[in-house]
């Protein structure tokens, strides 16, 4: 998101679902970049309708472990990338 408009538009949003899910913004926008990049790699690799389902999956299982954002975010995501690493889609 390099645009400034649309970053504008994406974080408003984020902010407002962020607001009516009980989740701390903040602590969502620090594992941004990170889901930004999982579904990007997950698009140009193993599936493009997967990827954000993926990072759905990535945050249920932080849910589901009861993780703090954005510690144990990054930490979910990261497993998911060194999967698509074992498996060859990145380098």
């Amino acid at each position: 998101m390099s645009d400034p408009t649309q970053d504008k538009t994406a974080n408003q949003w984020l902010r407002e679902a962020c607001e009516v899910l009980d989740i701390d913004y903040e602590g969502f926008r620090a594992v941004i970049p990170d889901l930004l990049d999982l579904t990007r790699d997950v698009a140009h690799g193993p599936s493009r309708p997967a990827a954000p389902l993926t990072a759905f999956l990535v945050g249920l299982a932080a849910g589901r472990d009861g993780a703090q954002l954005p510690g144990h975010g990054h930490d979910r995501v990261a497993q998911i990338t060194e999967r698509l690493r074992a498996d060859g889609y990145l380098d």
